[in-house]
């Protein structure tokens, strides 16, 4: 019992320290930083903090089969790369609690892939699932005023929920044959080589570590340079929690861990009420929670068969 509560404490905590990151996050895209380079500095800092840690405890943990490489790289492009992307293009253009609603439709997206690639039984109260996660969808975005939510953001989203539910199902079965640190390590490695090749680091625009960003909400009257809010982007909204979360996942299952996990829209849009005025119509509250409600039972249905 004692550790299953651990588990449930890692990932309270993951969840928290994920929700307020989009509120660093989205500061930091406010002051002209590209999304693309946000996911840069972000996998690569954590990448660079991790890997020393791991290099001075458990540096035989880093050592990588031929064998694992296909799945290790499937698993850090998914959960690293695209996961971040998606999701940082997703809150710069629309509420961030919305973006995450959106993003944690991935137990339904896991349900599926278990009955139509895995081939099992999947019970009955799936498609109910499914059906209030695409009204909820539908309030969401007030489609008879002409999708009022940004097409791109919306793209975004869905694509940052099938990457997630990637990185729960990869995330699940990589997370018993190695310690959670070195999974991170070798996650965030990778995608940050794929963001280096693609993005050359001596065209990085250095100028957002000296740059002075108002912090907003409760802190308006304050300002910070931005290698502060990199700096917490890193540590306390990346390696922190992709470690709770993992060590979670290991701890509770996947299934059990997605579910925690849908408290992450609920913090992010508490902290984005208080601290960027995001608000939304009651349409959309309604959609929200109809959508949160598809995805508990999609999840509870994906725990019966998983």
């Amino acid at each position: 019992m004692f550790t299953r509560h651990k588990g449930e404490v890692l990932l309270v905590i993951g969840a928290i320290a994920f929700a307020f990151n989009g509120i660093v996050s989205k500061l930091l895209l406010q002051a002209d930083l590209s999304e693309w380079r946000l996911v840069q500095v972000r996998t690569g800092g954590a990448f660079l903090f991790l890997f020393t840690y791991v290099l001075l405890t458990n540096a035989k943990s880093l050592k990588v089969t031929k064998k694992e490489l296909p799945l290790l790289i499937t698993y850090s492009v998914f959960g690293f790369a695209l996961v971040q992307f998606g999701y940082f293009i997703a809150i710069s253009r629309m509420n961030i609690s919305m973006a995450l609603i959106i993003e944690f439709t991935a137990p339904i997206w896991i349900v599926l892939w278990i009955k139509y690639v895995r081939k099992s039984f999947v019970p009955k109260d799936m498609w109910i699932a499914i059906s209030l996660a695409f009204i909820g969808m539908l309030l969401l975005a007030q489609v008879w005023k002409g999708m009022t939510l940004d097409p791109l953001g919306l793209f975004s989203a869905f694509l940052t929920a099938f990457a997630l539910a990637t990185y729960f199902i990869l995330g699940e079965r990589l997370g018993h044959s190695r310690p959670t640190a070195s999974l991170n390590t070798l996650g965030f490695g990778i995608a940050s080589a794929i963001w280096a090749i693609a993005f050359p680091l001596w065209s990085f625009p250095t100028e957002i570590f000296t740059q002075t960003i108002n912090l907003s909400g409760p802190l308006e009257s304050y300002n910070a340079p931005g290698w502060t809010l990199i700096l917490w982007v890193v540590l306390l909204g990346t390696v922190l929690p992709y470690l709770c979360v993992l060590a979670g996942i290991k701890i509770l299952s996947a299934s059990t861990s997605s579910v925690i996990g849908m408290l992450e829209p609920v913090f992010a849009g508490i902290f984005a009420w208080i601290w960027i005025n995001e608000t939304w119509n009651a349409i959309q509250l309604i959609g929200g929670a109809t959508v949160i409600a598809g995805i508990y039972i999609a999840d509870k249905t994906r725990s019966k068969v998983a």
